[in-house]
């Protein structure tokens, strides 16, 4: 692994082969992913995710799409530097390395909401994402509604119920509820926002200086509460990150009417990762929905 990593990162100088591996440092890359710190002879320090192209390619993609979007005052994003394809299918994603911390995240809940509403302003006309694309290990489908409504229940609900089959989740009586939920989410009048898409506090922190970091997107383009909405099913975000948020662009009304139903893309998506509590967490939640829209 370190001598492909040093073969690979011989090319990232000003003149090819200028460039030594001094340090190669394993680190946490989650459960799909080896992760690396890499120490160049240049003085440059880099995150190396190794892993299957495919899915590298597509964080690759999303890094880029929030940059793009995302104010650097406030809010920083990884500069991809390279994606290197190594031997037996598997490729390197590098990054400039980062020290994370924990400190204030009123700038982090800013610069979200100025993401959110510079995408929103300038952004397509339309929901959904150009190619297929992961969320953690599950997938996440490409292609573009112009319902809202049916947007999430197409792209994101059905393919992971399709998926929950596996664990005796039936689809047909669920059918009522989720055409009530595409006339329920399209009268909410929802505007296309560049979202993270996975937005838990493994993959959002502080920065040494006070700025906000995102990593690990899984993005599309979606009503920008279904971010906020994942910040509230695993906890890890303070009062002064919401409080920054809504200073900035605040949430329409009756948005905490909406956090259940848009985790529950992400419980079946845990469900059909990692089985256990989570199956029993999608029947409650679907119950829930059906004795609201019922």
């Amino acid at each position: 692994m370190q001598e492909e990593l040093a073969r690979l990162v011989r090319g990232m100088g000003p003149h090819a082969g200028d460039v030594d591996l001094e340090l190669c440092q394993p680190v946490g890359g989650g459960c799909s992913q080896q992760a690396w710190r890499l120490q160049l002879s240049d003085g440059r320090q880099l995150f190396a995710k190794g892993g299957d192209p495919v899915m590298l390619e597509a964080e690759r993609l999303g890094l880029q799409a929030l940059r793009r979007w995302s104010d650097p005052l406030d809010l920083l994003v990884p500069e991809v530097l390279a994606l290197l394809h190594g031997q037996s299918n598997r490729a390197w994603l590098l990054l400039p390395w980062l020290d994370q911390g924990v400190g204030d995240q009123r700038r982090l809940g800013r610069g979200l909401a100025r993401l959110h509403r510079a995408s929103a302003a300038q952004g397509p006309d339309r929901f959904g994402w150009e190619s297929d694309a992961f969320i953690g290990l599950g997938p996440q489908p490409g292609g573009w509604r112009q319902s809202w409504g049916e947007a999430f229940v197409d792209l994101r609900l059905r393919p992971q119920m399709e998926l929950a089959r596996s664990w005796g989740l039936e689809i047909a009586p669920l059918e009522p509820l989720l055409h009530g939920l595409i006339q329920r989410l399209d009268r909410h009048g929802a505007k296309p926002a560049l979202v993270h898409g996975d937005l838990w506090s493994g993959n959002a922190s502080v920065l040494g200086d006070g700025r906000g970091l995102l990593i690990d997107p899984a993005c599309w383009w979606a009503d920008r509460e279904v971010d906020l909405a994942m910040t509230h099913l695993f906890g890890g975000f303070s009062r002064r990150f919401y409080e920054a948020y809504q200073q900035e662009w605040p949430l329409p009304e009756l948005a905490s009417e909406r956090v259940e139903v848009y985790n529950l893309y992400h419980l079946l998506n845990h469900a059909n990762l990692f089985g256990g509590a989570y199956r029993q967490q999608c029947r409650q939640t679907l119950q829930r929905l059906e004795g609201i829209d019922g």
